[in-house]
């Protein structure tokens, strides 16, 4: 039955939503790429809570869609920005996940691993910021996952210069128990983090990252870039020292990056894979046959939908993936927490139903087509 969805000039357009889905079936793990999806959580639709209060998430619903990605071989990238760190899901909601998606992870044999920030801390002095990494570091590896050491807002703040990234990391790397993933977050996905590794210059801040890596190469498994430049993640992959992975976090050109050169290639540790775990799966196995062409195929017609999710502000790309995970049957709402459902327009949330749904994302389109069209209506769209 025709949808009839808004445009951005203020009309409404008719869509024909498609009526079968792509066939994507679960699988085991991958065996040319490592691959995380960093996962969303379900908001618990009827806790009493304010845009201001601590997140209440649904335990059941959040921890059975990471076994939806584990069924597929991916693995889990837990309490990352696309969980809403900082945005909506403070550090004790972070901590509570981090136990109980690793927890899971063993239960059914999934690969996952963990982010460690200083969200606990708001503001403060470089001891302060050193400690709050130590006690999120201490939880992570005590659940039994691999730490993601991400970007500080904190530290961002608080750092003079290159001298002070230098020794904070150090400092963190020099106490992990197993090597970990390193994660540069882009200032468009957070603009608290403008001038990361002590500055704006992106080459003198390259330089020091892999002043960091190149001090303790040991410690590190592989570094996430999340910059949305391929040129200069290609540029910095090839600087790595030898071991050292490069896990993309380029939601706007990560087949390619994947997909790889002459020189080498990506790993994957992307928020886009929330919504095209399945696809993305399949493109990957693809891949594991030394079929290049077959994995672009399958992964290139996706990119649309990524660039619309993430488009500026990028940061709130968190609501289109919710909204596409309702669609697909994960959950039984259309709600967030923070209340960051409402970070987009209708017209936004629209579009991306539209490309999801040419995609063949939706396990059930009819499903999909029926609670696009309540949506529709509660925005006041009745034809």
């Amino acid at each position: 039955m025709t949808l009839h969805l808004p445009a951005a000039d203020g009309t409404l357009r008719a869509y024909e939503p498609r009526t079968e889905p792509l066939a994507c079936t679960p699988g085991t793990p991958f065996t040319s790429r490592t691959v995380f999806s960093a996962a969303h959580v379900v908001a618990d639709p009827f806790a009493d809570v304010t845009p201001d209060s601590p997140a209440a998430v649904d335990w059941d619903a959040t921890l059975a869609f990471r076994r939806h990605l584990w069924s597929h071989g991916l693995g889990v990238a837990e309490a990352m920005d696309t969980a809403q760190r900082g945005m909506g899901l403070d550090w004790a909601g972070a901590a509570e996940l981090i136990r109980r998606s690793a927890a899971e992870a063993r239960a059914v044999g999934g690969r996952i691993a963990c982010g460690v920030g200083t969200d606990q801390l708001p503001a403060g002095n470089l001891a302060e910021i050193r400690a709050a990494y130590e006690e999120q570091l201490a939880v992570v590896e005590e659940a039994g996952a691999q730490a993601i050491v991400m970007a500080s807002r904190a530290l961002a703040a608080a750092a003079r210069g290159p001298e002070d990234y230098l020794e904070i990391y150090g400092h963190l790397l020099r106490q992990a128990a197993e090597p970990v993933i390193l994660h540069w977050l882009g200032p468009m996905f957070d603009p608290a983090l403008e001038g990361y590794w002590g500055s704006s210059d992106l080459d003198a801040a390259t330089g020091t990252f892999l002043e960091v890596i190149a001090a303790h190469p040991d410690k590190v498994d592989g570094v996430k870039i999340s910059l949305l430049d391929a040129g200069r993640e290609v540029a910095l992959r090839r600087r790595l020292p030898q071991g050292v992975r490069c896990y993309t976090g380029d939601d706007f050109h990560y087949p390619e990056l994947i997909a790889g050169d002459e020189q080498g290639f990506s790993h994957a540790l992307l928020g886009i894979f929330d919504p095209l775990g399945p696809l993305a799966a399949r493109a990957v196995r693809v891949l594991d046959t030394g079929d290049v062409q077959g994995f672009r195929a399958l992964l290139d017609p996706t990119v649309e939908l990524s660039r619309h999710l993430f488009r500026p502000p990028t940061r709130f790309y968190k609501t289109g993936v919710v909204l596409l995970a309702w669609l697909a049957g994960h959950q039984d709402h259309f709600a967030m927490v923070g209340g960051l459902q409402s970070a987009r327009s209708l017209t936004h949330l629209a579009r991306a139903y539209e490309l999801a749904d040419t995609l063949g994302l939706f396990p059930d389109p009819k499903l999909a087509e029926e609670r696009m069209r309540t949506l529709l209506s509660l925005y006041g769209v009745t034809r």
